[in-house]
């Protein structure tokens, strides 16, 4: 049965003395209609009734309709063709030229059916195709495919193919998978197809995942004897993009003695004319000057910890006075909440790590918190901005989800608690996962749809969670317990936690000492907890430790903290941190100190 969205009013109901069989005539539209027209083109397909023109492709013949092809033809292609001014209008058969019949085959199908069955493999055919014959839809869907499929193993074709057709959103998608998966990339079959000019934009790259720059020189090596004949001439252009100021005294040596160099003169003299001026301006690559950090945002500055080198960074930002919410995604993009005074909206922003500065890409009203708190949450190629709103009168917590690739946010549905929240943590570990002493919830991003979970086995306030693999820890105030909730069992248990006693400086008065409190965090696959007291500005109690799970112990990491790390804050991340451009940032700002601590 078809269902039809109408509306009749009764004329009677407004005028009694009016016929009371009198209605006012509405339009109505029926849901189903666009796809019972689709089932009943494909049925005259099928049957072969009523077809009017014959298309050849390639020796093949595909008896259709004209009227079907040219209501399908977004830019008039079919329409243009059977115009009556034209001869094709008039023949029986017309033949079209610089198609593949399998790859038309596919596109007639879709034009009768509305489905379109996209592959690897048919992708570039299929794209060429629907820039032919103009059908947008088509293209479309394969850009989409495109898309959703890049990942290392798929890059360098999808690449290829975007970047011949100047599907520009997709061409960024993969050169930013490219930078990350260089080494495994530039080993593979599908790098040295690549053209010089696409060789050339990918090493030109800052963004390259190389722990040192000699590894670009032998993806150039592998690239040029793929097929040296052709490739040798190019090797003169191509070097200028290495760096050779990052390069040892010894690769560079290596790189003037190597075969090819010596081959063709040219690459030789430009060689030594980029060593003679050094060019000491160039940055080293992503991957050789970044760090995994623990990052803690608190007001308006931003501070980092590797708990392995001792690094520490920190630099303030200006223009916001207060950061809401903190997130890391999938490929290691940080993205903040920040508010800017006097502004109603919050802003969000991205980190540019090259250039040290953050980009604003969107902004987003101000969820009411009262008694709550607000959390930046990645899953699965979208953020969350989750704000509870607890008082004595209304318990509810509000979502909203921005789509990263198309800059929209739109409202998710809301969850109404069943009791008083104190101190709620918010994590996302495949869904989104809300806890407080007394309740548990999970957010299902793919059913917009909130469910309730087994509350915690412990009654305690949580003070700092953090999630490892599938599992979520949470810990109290005084780290004297650490609760483990498996999203895969859906059960939770306590740890065994053996924790060293630390405490506030012996010096302080009795009543001013407490115990350090905890922020864990995840770094390099193993649970940590930042450990600070920042009751005493003259000595300071600031301890990191890691938890040794099968010991159920917690050991103290030998690593000097300097003194202004401020640890108070419920928003901080993990994430690859490029280093020099955090010290660009701060010095580029006269108030606040260059990055410190070894090494950095």
């Amino acid at each position: 049965m078809r269902c039809y969205d109408f509306d009749i009013i009764n004329m009677a109901a407004a005028d009694p003395d009016r016929h009371v069989n009198a209605v006012r005539s509405r339009s109505y539209q029926d849901e189903s209609y666009p796809h019972w027209l689709l089932r009943a083109q494909g049925d005259l397909q099928n049957d072969g009734a009523y077809q009017d023109v014959i298309l050849e492709v390639e020796d093949r013949r595909f008896p259709c309709h004209r009227l079907v092809l040219s209501a399908a033809s977004d830019y008039l292609y079919f329409r243009a063709l059977f115009r009556s001014d034209m001869a094709e209008s008039r023949q029986k058969t017309v033949v079209l030229q610089g198609l593949d019949a399998g790859t038309f085959e596919e596109i007639l199908s879709y034009i009768y059916s509305g489905t379109l069955h996209v592959s690897l493999d048919r992708l570039h055919s299929l794209y060429q195709a629907a820039d032919y014959l103009q059908l947008d839809s088509v293209k479309d869907i394969c850009s989409s495919y495109m898309a959703m499929n890049v990942e290392r193993s798929t890059c360098v074709d999808l690449y290829k193919i975007a970047d011949a057709f100047s599907v520009d959103s997709v061409v960024e998608t993969c050169l930013m998978c490219i930078d990350k998966n260089f080494s495994e990339v530039a080993s593979s079959e599908e790098f040295c197809s690549l053209s010089v000019n696409q060789l050339t934009e990918i090493i030109s790259h800052d963004e390259l995942e190389v722990k040192e720059e000699i590894e670009v020189w032998e993806a150039v090596v592998r690239w040029v004897q793929h097929s040296r004949g052709d490739r040798l001439h190019h090797l003169p252009s191509i070097l200028s993009h290495i760096r050779f100021n990052l390069l040892t005294s010894d690769d560079t040596a290596a790189i003037l003695d190597h075969p090819l160099v010596r081959e063709y003169p040219g690459s030789l003299e430009i060689i030594r004319n980029v060593v003679q001026k050094g060019n000491s301006g160039l940055k080293p690559r992503f991957g050789a000057g970044a760090e995994k950090m623990a990052l803690f945002f608190v007001d308006s500055k931003m501070q980092g910890i590797n708990p392995r080198s001792g690094k520490f960074v920190s630099c303030s930002f200006t223009e916001f006075h207060s950061v809401v919410g903190a997130t890391v995604t999938g490929d290691e993009q940080i993205f903040i909440l920040a508010a800017r005074e006097g502004e109603e909206r919050l802003s969000l922003l991205l980190y540019n790590q090259m250039k040290g500065v953050w980009e604003q890409k969107s902004s987003v009203e101000r969820l009411p918190e009262i008694d709550g708190d607000t959390f930046l949450l990645y899953i699965d190629g979208h953020l969350y901005y989750l704000a509870s709103t607890i008082s004595t009168i209304e318990k509810t917590v509000r979502l909203k989800k921005y789509d990263i690739d198309t800059n929209e946010w739109q409202d998710c549905a809301q969850l109404r608690v069943k009791m008083m929240m104190s101190m709620p943590k918010a994590v996302s570990c495949g869904f989104l996962y809300l806890c407080t002493r007394a309740e548990m919830y999970c957010y299902n991003p793919r059913e917009n749809r909130w469910s309730e979970l087994t509350r915690p086995i412990i009654d305690a306030e949580f003070w700092t969670s953090a999630v490892m693999g599938t599992e979520i820890f949470y810990s109290n105030m005084d780290f004297t317990f650490m609760l483990v909730y498996d999203t895969v069992a859906a059960r939770w248990k306590e740890l065994r936690l053996e924790a060293p006693s630390l405490q506030s400086p012996p010096d302080a008065e009795d009543a001013d000492r407490h115990a350090c409190s905890p922020t864990l965090f995840v770094h390099e696959n193993e649970l940590h907890a930042y450990m600070g007291c920042d009751q005493y500005e003259e000595s300071k109690c600031q301890h990191v430790l890691v938890y040794d799970r099968p010991a159920g112990v917690c050991r103290e990491v030998d690593v000097t903290l300097p003194d202004d790390l401020d640890w108070q804050s419920c928003h901080h991340v993990v994430a690859r941190v490029y280093l020099p451009g955090v010290q660009d940032t701060c010095a580029d700002t006269p108030d606040t100190p260059s990055t410190a601590g070894a090494g950095v």
